[in-house]
């Protein structure tokens, strides 16, 4: 029997042999869709609309996953929906993603379900899924390609009928604020086989005080090669076999998918189940769980890091969008003042209108609204056809759907406007402040009960008698009455509940406080643990490996990642203007968890700022020259930061070498006058050229032909030392 034809599509391995004959039997790639966002922390936003519909960069989250899941060789997806399944079934309807004619999407609908276990064990009871299957979210985002992840679990199983699930990670991009990754999520803990790829450990901690994993003697004896990482991002993408919704079936006691259903597996020693891990590394794939989530992904796509899944691609409604230089994103029919300012990374909807002398920066604008004149708009996400008048200034916010901002109105960072909220001329809404047009839920409500009960219900049980009306057909004269959003202002203040005012900044679209950050930042310093033989335990809670057994490849590959971050950090601090203390904070974090020494973070920024100047555009060795000047001067306080001593200034000047030499030959005529430039700005005292000369006196002829290209400068120098004795 000759081997199978591989169908199309990004998926792969459509095909299946039966096992009593060698028949082909053609097995579509299915998926379940959760369009239910369990636990998730969007309140008080999924009150009024399904998560999955909120709209990602002007298109709703759950178009960019069956885009995702289409293109990747899906063919059948089962979208599963409890709460507000009413307005994910017409949304779904209304924007043909059920009438279409080679990827089949079917909605499963209960009322009754408030766990995804709950949803597996229906669709299991449906009887609908006939093969290995892409377990997801309706809120995740990705560009990945399933072939290889499908293929690896399918060359396991054919091994091991045990091998049940595949789980989908990345490396994290590590902040010392929110420490597992810039996605606010919990810190997240993983034992893994560094040969067979199988999941030993997997915890997720909400507490962020201790970077310290406790394993039992048993498991150490029992797993003698295995890797600890607590680098790692589940991305909520799984690779499943039929099994996993029997098994579902089988322990009515497993509700979350990894609290109970994944945790469960691994200690179950009687079944034998297993888990395996797939690392992806150049392509994209995040879940979006909380608001600093939102905003991570949301920057993500506008910087084109998820291509194809950009704006300019994604259009839908029939509304092109255009991207424009400096990454800017114009719509079709704005209109904007000639005196508005529009900034980069800005994203403008369809119809837009913008007046005179207003300041739009790192901003989603979504289509139909009304934006008056002098308004300052910074960092938020501003959704469809809501009006701003003149003089607000809104700064790191989430504006829903009709708001209404009064002239003057203020918002802090982190504050989030649901739907038809009105405020009222010059208020000032607080930092972090939730605002609603319905009243805050009662206290011993959990964010579980709220999402996984009908929207209806929710609304006419949780509020006062008087306000059981639907918040959209609220009465005129019932809303002005309502002013704790000044006069005229429409919406309640939600209160924070006790101690979680603490934790709003970690899921906050705003930026992380500089005091939380410097905190954060001592906490990792004191985490640092001596193992018994007194090597460290870096944060990264990877084993350190004895120097007889570290590989020099492995090494390198350690060197390059940790350049390759500095870099892309030093690049977003450019492109979204940060800081230079919060680039710092940030360096100083990756220093920690890739374990480096001072010296290597001089030479990893003093590299990026020299990639950045020769990227930047310019004409001749002058232009160069000034790209130069330009960087350093800008960023100059966060290059010094590392060159406390002589031995980090001179791994600068051995880093400009390495640079002249290998990846940007264009700076080789500029050497000497970059070093007369550093020399003149304090960044580069003359000892460390002096002793650079000195260390070089030995050399081959090779490695001297930066020293004697500056002979006649270091020579100016030993003579005006001489002098000053």
């Amino acid at each position: 029997m000759g081997a199978p034809k591989k169908s199309g599509g990004g998926g792969g391995g459509r095909v299946s042999v039966t096992e009593d004959s060698d028949e082909l039997v053609r097995v579509p790639l299915q998926a379940i869709l959760l369009a239910d966002s369990f636990n998730t922390k969007f309140r008080p936003i999924t009150l009024e609309c399904p998560k999955v519909l909120l709209p990602l960069v002007n298109v709703p989250m759950i178009n960019y996953t069956l885009t995702w899941l289409e293109s990747a060789g899906v063919e059948d997806v089962f979208v599963f929906c409890c709460a507000h399944s009413k307005q994910v079934i017409d949304y779904l309807d209304k924007s043909g993603w059920l009438s279409q004619p080679n990827f089949s999407v079917t909605t499963i609908e209960s009322h009754n379900s408030v766990s995804a276990g709950d949803a597996l064990r229906l669709i299991y009871e449906r009887n609908v899924i006939h093969g290995d299957f892409i377990l997801i979210s309706g809120d995740t985002v990705s560009n990945m390609s399933l072939t290889q992840a499908l293929a690896e679990h399918k060359e396991r199983k054919k091994k091991d009928s045990n091998a049940v699930m595949t789980m989908v990670i990345k490396r994290s991009k590590t902040n010392p604020a929110i420490h597992q990754s810039r996605l606010g999520t919990d810190e997240l803990f993983m034992a893994i086989n560094p040969d067979t790829k199988q999941l030993l450990y997997y915890e997720e901690r909400t507490d962020l005080s201790k970077g310290i994993m406790h394993l039992d003697k048993s498991f150490l004896a029992d797993n003698p090669s295995l890797t600890l990482h607590h680098d790692k991002q589940d991305c909520y993408i799984d690779i499943c076999s039929p099994e996993v919704l029997s098994l579902f079936t089988d322990n009515f006691d497993y509700q979350h998918l990894r609290r109970h259903f994944v945790k469960g597996l691994l200690v179950d020693d009687i079944m034998g189940y297993k888990i395996f891990v797939h690392e992806i590394h150049s392509n994209y794939a995040s879940r979006i769980d909380n608001f600093r989530s939102y905003d991570t992904v949301s920057r993500d796509i506008i910087h084109r890091w998820t291509y194809p899944m950009v704006p300019d691609v994604m259009n839908y409604g029939n509304t092109a969008t255009k991207l424009e230089r400096q990454g800017m994103y114009r719509a079709s029919e704005i209109s904007q003042s000639q005196s508005a300012v529009i900034g980069p990374f800005t994203v403008l909807g369809f119809g837009t209108k913008i007046g005179n002398n207003t300041i739009i920066s790192d901003s989603v604008i979504g289509k139909g609204c009304k934006i008056g004149s002098n308004v300052q708009i910074k960092g938020c996400y501003i959704w469809d056809h809501v009006t701003i008048e003149d003089g607000c200034k809104l700064n790191h916010a989430i504006v829903c759907n009709e708001v209404t901002l009064k002239s003057g109105a203020v918002l802090e960072p982190g504050v989030i406007l649901s739907f038809k909220v009105v405020v009222g001329p010059e208020f000032v809404v607080p930092p972090y402040s939730y605002v609603s047009l319905l009243q805050q839920p009662v206290e011993e409500d959990s964010d579980e009960e709220l999402e996984y009960a009908d929207s209806t219900s929710v609304i006419t049980s949780k509020v006062d008698k008087s306000d059981e009306e639907d918040a959209s057909e609220v009465p005129e004269a019932r809303i002005s009455s309502v002013s704790e959003l000044g006069m005229g202002g429409v919406g309640y203040i939600w209160q924070k509940c006790e101690g979680s005012q603490e934790e709003e900044w970690r899921h906050s679209v705003a930026p992380i406080p500089a005091d939380k950050i410097s905190e954060a930042m001592k906490t990792m310093e004191d985490d640092l643990e001596l193992t018994h033989d007194g090597s460290i335990l870096p944060p990264s809670g990877e084993l350190i490996p004895d120097s007889n057994d570290s590989d020099e490849d492995n090494e390198d590959s350690r060197d390059d990642f940790f350049e390759r971050e500095v870099e892309a950090t030093f690049l977003r601090a450019v492109n979204e203007n940060i800081q230079e203390d919060h680039l710092i904070l940030e360096v100083n974090s990756l220093k920690l968890s890739c374990n480096k020494l001072t010296a290597d973070c001089a030479g990893a920024v003093f590299y990026a700022m020299m990639k950045y100047a020769v990227d930047t555009p310019h004409s001749s060795l002058d232009g160069l020259m000034q790209n130069v000047n330009d960087v350093l001067s800008k960023w100059k306080k966060a290059l010094t930061s590392y060159l406390t001593d002589i031995d980090e200034q001179i791994e600068i000047i051995l880093k400009f070498e390495e640079i002249c030499l290998e990846s940007a030959r264009e700076f080789a005529p500029l050497f000497t006058k970059i070093l007369l430039h550093l020399y003149k700005e304090d960044i580069i005292e003359e000892d460390a050229i002096l002793s650079w000369e000195d260390e070089k006196r030995d050399a081959d002829e090779a490695d001297k032909v930066f020293v004697n290209k500056a002979q006649e400068f270091i020579q100016w120098l030993k003579v005006a030392e001489e002098e000053d004795e």
